[in-house]
C-alpha cells in the first residue's frame, strides 16, 4: 500500500481540528496542532510532513507569522493558510512571496483542498 502524504493541520478551534481530521484522515496521514507553536513543535518531531495547513487567526501567533518561521526552519515543506476571512495585506504578501501556495476560505471545499494538497505531490 503506498504512504499517505504526511500533513498538518493548525487551529485554535478543537472542533475544527477535528472536523478537518474527519474529512481528510481517508486521503492524508494527519497531524493536527492548536497553535503555532505546537505546530513548530510536531514539525520537529516527526519526519516526513509535507504539507502544513494553517488558521489564520489564532491567539500568540498568526498563521503567517506561523509560516514566517516554519519555512525557515523547514524550507521543503508546501503551506497553505486557511481562514474565515476575506483576503487580507498579509495574506497577499504571502502569496506573492511565496510562502504559501495557496489560502482556502471557511468553510472549506473539501475537494477543492484535496486536489489542492495531492497537487503538492
Amino acid at each position: 500500500m503506498k504512504e499517505k502524504l504526511k500533513l498538518l493541520y493548525i487551529d485554535d478551534e478543537p472542533i475544527n481540528l477535528r472536523l478537518f481530521e474527519l474529512n481528510f484522515r481517508k486521503s492524508f496521514e494527519v497531524y493536527t496542532a492548536e497553535s503555532g507553536f505546537q505546530g513548530l513543535g510536531i514539525l520537529h518531531k516527526t519526519n516526513g510532513i509535507a504539507v502544513v495547513v494553517s488558521d489564520m487567526k489564532m491567539p500568540g501567533m498568526s498563521g503567517t507569522e506561523f509560516v514566517t518561521q516554519a519555512r525557515q526552519l523547514f524550507p521543503n515543506v508546501v503551506f497553505f493558510i486557511l481562514t474565515g476571512f476575506d483576503m487580507t495585506d498579509e495574506i497577499a504578501l504571502a502569496l506573492k512571496e511565496g510562502h504559501i501556495r495557496q489560502y482556502f476560505r471557511k468553510p472549506f471545499n473539501i475537494k477543492e483542498m484535496e486536489e489542492a494538497i495531492s497537487g503538492v505531490l
